[in-house]
């Protein structure tokens, strides 16, 4: 198994975000990164640095996920933004077309409410070079897996997850688990995203809602009363071709290992109906009972049980790196997956 990550990521750095209306210290900081990897270094293993973190087959593998404008936008909108006189030193929308609008702005300050779906994603400066790199990251590992590795690890930060074909939302702006199952379709013909993080992917199910050639399935705390709130009903289930193979299994909020553990069981008996020959396990860490953006109330022994069923899965599989914010126990808790998968 191939671990990967790029230190670039840690261009993308924002302190703050709006919490409740209140600029609050951002969980979603490159002391994530620095965890997460000194966790997998504890275990004797070895974080590899992407080849490249940009290219033309990069930008055209997000090309198939996120539309061209919603790109064009991530990499331009902070120069633009900074001509405005008295803008901000980040980039953060005031302005949101609520309901659905009718035409796309030109403005820097429009384009931002129409792309950045909530308060948690500002962009500096620099962030994209660290978004780009995150994807990068999700790109070599599982570009290792189709080149025959059982299984490869991708080091993401920012994550993934809640970012849809052009939108960005939850401290996420690249869909890194949406780029892992694009690439392994390049080889097989029925792939599978796993979602196992305290939040829906919302980003990943809107990109693949109408598609029946990649399953996605998420357990979740119940979105009622918690972010993202507007997705992850179990009435979700996709769209024409798509139809059946979008699973959501949403937990009452404060719900224990063995809740979570009984819904991973369920969603992979559903997930065998689909036959799937490869897998994208989207990784969080964040339902853990003393996450910051706790929801739910896991121990660090739940997420060895995790690691180990889901390393029962006899097909090739990328775990990409979601969710899961600074506290005693983050390295913990990925020590505990990866020593639970490991024994695959």
């Amino acid at each position: 198994m191939k671990f990967f990550y790029s230190a670039a990521q840690d261009s993308h750095a924002p302190e703050t975000f709006l919490l409740r209306g209140q600029p609050a210290p951002s969980p979603e900081r490159p002391e994530r990164a620095l965890r997460l990897a000194d966790a997998i270094d504890e275990l004797g293993l070895t974080l590899n640095a992407p080849a490249e973190v940009d290219s033309p087959r990069l930008r055209d593998r997000l090309a198939r996920i996120h539309t061209p404008r919603y790109l064009t936008f991530l990499e331009t909108i902070h120069a633009r933004w900074q001509a405005m006189p008295g803008a901000s030193a980040l980039v953060a929308p005031n302005v949101h077309p609520c309901g659905g609008g009718h035409h796309y702005p030109s403005h820097p300050v429009g384009q931002a409410g129409w792309h950045l779906h909530d308060m948690a994603c500002p962009i500096g400066a620099d962030s994209f070079a660290g978004i780009l790199a995150s994807a990068a990251s999700a790109e070599a590992a599982a570009m290792s897996v189709c080149e025959g590795e059982p299984s490869a690890y991708a080091l993401c930060r920012p994550p993934g997850h809640h970012a849809g074909p052009e939108r960005a939302g939850g401290f996420c702006f690249l869909n890194n688990s949406a780029l892992a199952a694009t690439i392994l379709r390049e080889r097989h013909d029925r792939v599978a995203i796993v979602d196992v993080d305290l939040h829906h992917g919302n980003g990943t199910q809107d990109i693949f809602y109408a598609r029946g050639d990649v399953w996605t399935g998420s357990v979740h705390a119940d979105t009622d009363a918690f972010y993202p709130f507007f997705w992850g009903g179990a009435d979700e289930t996709g769209s024409g071709e798509g139809q059946g193979a979008n699973v959501n299994l949403p937990l009452p909020l404060g719900s224990d290992g063995k809740v979570f553990l009984d819904a991973v069981e369920t969603l992979l008996q559903r997930l065998d109906d689909f036959a799937p020959e490869a897998v994208v396990v989207a990784l969080g860490l964040d339902a853990h009972k003393d996450d910051p953006l706790a929801g739910l109330a896991l121990e660090t022994e739940d997420f060895r049980k995790i690691g180990a069923r889901l390393g029962q899965l006899s097909v090739p599989m990328v775990l990409i790196q979601e969710g899961g914010y600074p506290t005693a126990a983050l390295g913990a808790n990925l020590s505990a997956f990866l020593e639970g998968y490991l024994k695959r």
